[in-house]
């Protein structure tokens, strides 16, 4: 078994509060979910209203199919998302 995981980071430029970062979160989280059945959810910056930190986890046995995936979900999240992206990095960790 493989478990991938996806760290990315976003500048919130011109946020004025959480709520509107909650909004930027939760909608990415909600694309992201139900097109690529992955878990994902905000990670380290909490509290900052110019920096969120997204991690998404998804396990396969096949790390070229697993890598293929989060590809896709950080093809998808620069597309969908007008923020800036500032920070990504893909890690596989495998489990006997």
């Amino acid at each position: 078994m493989i478990i991938g995981v996806l760290r990315v980071e976003y500048a919130l430029h011109g946020n004025e509060s959480l709520k509107d970062k909650r909004r930027v979160a939760n909608s990415l989280k909600t694309k992201v979910r139900n097109k690529f059945n992955v878990s994902i959810a905000e990670v380290g910056s909490e509290n900052s209203m110019s920096t969120l930190a997204l991690s998404l986890v998804s396990v396969s046995n096949s790390e070229k199919h697993l890598q293929s995936r989060l590809t896709k979900c950080l093809s998808m999240m620069e597309a969908v998302c007008h923020e800036e992206m500032t920070y990504s990095d893909m890690e596989f960790f495998g489990v006997e």
